[in-house]
């Protein structure tokens, strides 16, 4: 769409608001004409389908304050869209020049009184390209970094500093990150130094593509740096020292904002990922936020009770109170003994009994286990079970 055809729309008359419309109105009015025309209501229609790229188109300039703005000074500018004739106008009260040329160049600026770069600039905002004169590249965001780091059972639950070699894109020593072996890059002519270009999407104005022809640099180099070859990026590896909080989990994947790829022309840098591996331990385990121990207790302990010394990870021992008759398998609690939870809390240390059967019995060992067995001869663990097999 050109810019004459531009201002000659009444996107007012689309829409079928007033020209004083307020924003709530032209909402209203775009999706009432949105659902009566939308394709997917009218399969196979072609003048609907137009019409709702024209109700889109309406709604993109009108319902964007800035765009509205712009879009109505441009109109007023030319007699809302019928372009004013004044001294040197020729029959009929009409100009005969190339609008292109009013809107840049020099021959644009003399033709309409100095007013070219004005009015490229007030159309650059609508059509997201820069105006008269707008030749700044735009400063581009650092890379993102994706790395690994294995950490011992111990560290991941307490925490570690360990250092990272990472690898990425940053701006090239050569040519100073111009891309250019003098330093001198031109600006791109088809994105005009943006490194953004418009992309028609049925009547909106605002999607945009990184610019092909200089790969969203908004900068082609005369002659490409022979390290670079012309991207102004080349790779660069560093070592630093990152901070693993204390109770991360093995698969975790940690961001660490700033710390990717610097940026260009003052941008900003990327964001360092971490995926964090965790090792094993002989003793602990984890589930959760919380540890996991297995005791050995004898038989003795088990059914009479007794205190029971448990190791914790990197602390004194805690003492647990076996309470008579406990079965095999009982996991008990000590709290504030797991790993480090994300407000600063500790989970528990879950501590599971396992009642230990002596391989080989000798003297009075042997002797007092006779005994005890002669006492309990009357007694079967195993009647409730048969019990309940023959009712099932």
């Amino acid at each position: 769409m050109s810019t004459k055809d531009f201002i000659e729309k009444d996107y007012y008359k689309v829409l079928g608001v007033p020209k004083d419309a307020t924003e709530a109105e032209i909402k209203k009015a775009y999706r009432k004409l949105a659902r009566e025309y939308h394709p997917d209501a009218n399969k196979g229609n072609v003048k609907a389908e137009e019409r709702f790229k024209e109700i889109s188109e309406a709604n993109d300039i009108l319902g964007d304050p800035k765009k509205r703005k712009e879009y109505d000074e441009a109109r007023a500018l030319f007699g809302n869209g019928g372009f004013r004739p004044g001294p040197g106008a020729g029959p009929g009260g009409s100009f005969n020049f190339d609008l292109g040329d009013l809107f840049g160049g020099q021959a644009g600026q003399q033709a309409g009184g100095g007013f070219g770069g004005g009015l490229g600039d007030v159309f650059g905002g609508l059509f997201n390209r820069g105006g008269a004169g707008t030749t700044r590249t735009q400063p581009r965001r650092g890379q993102d970094i994706e790395s690994e780091v294995t950490l011992s059972f111990t560290e991941a639950i307490e925490g570690a500093t360990v250092p990272l070699r990472m690898s990425s894109q940053a701006p090239c020593k050569a040519c100073s990150g111009t891309g250019d072996k003098n330093g001198t890059p031109r600006v791109c002519p088809t994105c005009v130094g943006t490194g953004q270009v418009a992309r028609g999407s049925g009547g909106g104005f605002s999607l945009t593509d990184p610019c092909p022809d200089c790969k969203g640099r908004g900068l082609i180099a005369e002659e490409p740096c022979d390290i670079c070859k012309g991207s102004g990026r080349a790779k660069s590896s560093r070592t630093m020292q990152v901070r693993i909080p204390a109770g991360v989990s093995d698969g975790q994947r940690i961001r660490l904002r700033g710390k990717g790829a610097p940026g260009e022309r003052g941008g900003a840098a990327g964001d360092l990922y971490v995926v964090v591996h965790v090792g094993t331990h002989p003793v602990f385990g984890r589930k959760d936020d919380n540890l996991t121990i297995t005791v050995p207790v004898t038989y003795a302990e088990a059914a009479l009770g007794g205190e029971v010394r448990v190791p914790t990870l990197g602390g004194p021992p805690v003492t647990l109170k076996l309470p008579p008759g406990t079965p095999n398998g009982r996991t008990m609690r000590a709290r504030g003994k797991g790993a480090v939870r994300k407000d600063g809390t500790r989970g528990d240390l879950l501590v599971t009994v396992e009642v230990s059967v002596p391989k080989d019995l000798t003297g009075k060992a042997r002797d007092a286990l006779e005994a005890y067995r002669e006492a309990t001869a009357d007694e079967d663990p195993r009647a409730e079970l048969f019990q309940a097999a023959k009712g099932a």
